[in-house]
This record gives structure tokens, sequence and C-alpha cells, in this order.
């Protein structure tokens, strides 16, 4: 999808370094221990926005569960850097959990980014073995909190890890009931023999079906189909 990315004027930047302190089973971003946070990216990635002329930016992020406030004061400054260099941009922050402390998402709420959008990743019952260190609820609150400050909101779900049609339709409707604006799934695709296998691959109709329920479950954005990914025609999300 890179190219319809590039075409619509959307890059996706990833801060506060390339190592996670999580290990997700769907994940091929390498776990351990994180360099220490350079004060100077925030001015750097919008210097880069700028530079690059994005219409529209996506800011994602690694989990830093071993700093104090997870990160959340970078990520604040990075919007705000963005946007007084580049007043023109829009932003999506795919922001992960914070572990669950509040006022660290509070932080990033306030910076008040255009999309605020933090993935469920999978169906409740495969949360553990997808998501270790995530907990399920614990992401339908991130999206609460961040819905009730006034944001629109975006989740995104991959399927073919083992799920269950219901469990799908029960995951959509557990996001449509936290106010969740836009909704993403996408096939799983195994990235390395060390990750979780491929369960199945899901047929484009199935995904088409998906599509029109989160529709008509009164989702303002469905993104549905097997090359989805969160930030796919993420420029479009605005409207």
């Amino acid at each position: 999808n890179m190219g319809e990315c590039w075409g619509a004027g959307t890059a996706t930047f990833m801060i506060l370094g390339n190592v996670c302190t999580r290990s997700c089973g769907f994940c091929s971003v390498a776990t351990g221990r994180p360099d220490e946070e350079d004060p100077f990216e925030p001015a750097r990635v919008a210097r880069s926005v700028e530079l690059m002329g994005v219409k529209h930016c996506v800011i994602t992020s690694v989990d830093r569960d071993d700093l104090k406030d997870g990160g959340a004061h970078t990520w604040a400054r990075t919007i705000r850097a963005i946007r007084r260099r580049c007043p023109g941009t829009t932003m999506e922050t795919l922001i992960p959990d914070f572990q669950g402390k509040w006022d660290n998402l509070q932080v990033v709420l306030d910076a008040a980014p255009e999309v605020l959008s933090h993935n469920l990743e999978t169906v409740r019952r495969l949360t553990r073995q997808v998501r270790v260190q995530a907990k399920y609820d614990r992401s339908l609150e991130v999206l609460m909190r961040s819905k009730r400050a006034g944001l629109r909101t975006k989740s995104g779900i991959m399927l073919g890890l083992g799920e269950s049609d219901a469990e799908v339709l029960e995951s959509m409707e557990d996001l449509h009931s936290v106010g969740v604006d836009i909704l993403t799934l996408g096939q799983y695709l195994q990235p390395t023999k060390a990750h979780l296998p491929v369960a199945e691959f899901v047929h484009p109709d199935r995904f088409a079906r998906y599509k029109q329920l989160g529709l008509d479950m009164g989702f303002r954005y469905v993104e549905s189909g097997p090359l989805v990914r969160s930030s796919y025609h993420a420029e479009r999300h605005l409207v």
C-alpha cells in the first residue's frame, strides 16, 4: 500500500526508538532495553514532516514501559512540534496503552491530535496469546477515555489468528460501545517463523461482509480487506 500512501501525501513515523519493552506474538519490532529518550526527536520529526510535504501524518511508537510516563511527554511534544512547524498537516496518533496509567494518557489527549488510534489487535479470547502484556478491557478503556476527551477515535483488529466469526462481531460491538469512529480489519501475516502462525487466510468476501456489518453498527468508517493495515487510507478518516 506504500504507493497509495505516498500518493495521498501520507506518511507514518515511529517515535521513541526501535526497541520495544513488550513482546507481542505478531510484531516484528525488536524486544529489549531501549535507548534513552532523545529530547530532539520531536523537532526532528516535525522537520521531516515539513521537508517531505506530508499532508497527513500517522505517528506511532514502541511501548516504553521502562519510562515513568510511558513516553507520553515525548508524544505530546511531537504532536505540538508538528503543529507549530506544519500547521496545515493533520495527525493520527497510534498510541500504546500506557499500562493503564491514565494521567499519562491524558498528557497525549491534551495535545489533541485529529485522530486518536489504539488497536485492539485481536478478540478477547486470544488477547493473552497475541498481546501478552496487554489487556483487552484496558484497551477499550483507552478508547473510551479518548472519546470522552472529544477526540475522533480509531481501532484495528487482525484476522486469521484463530478467532471465530462470533468473536469478531463481539469485538466490533465492544469497540462501537466505547464510541470508536473508525475500524480497520486486516489479514494477519506472520513476520517470521518465530512469530505466531497464521491460522487462516480469511476470504475477501468475509472482509466485505464485516465492512457492511460495521457500517450497519454505526462506525463512521470501516476499512476491511486482506491487505488493510491500521494506517490504510488514514487521510480519509478526517472528514
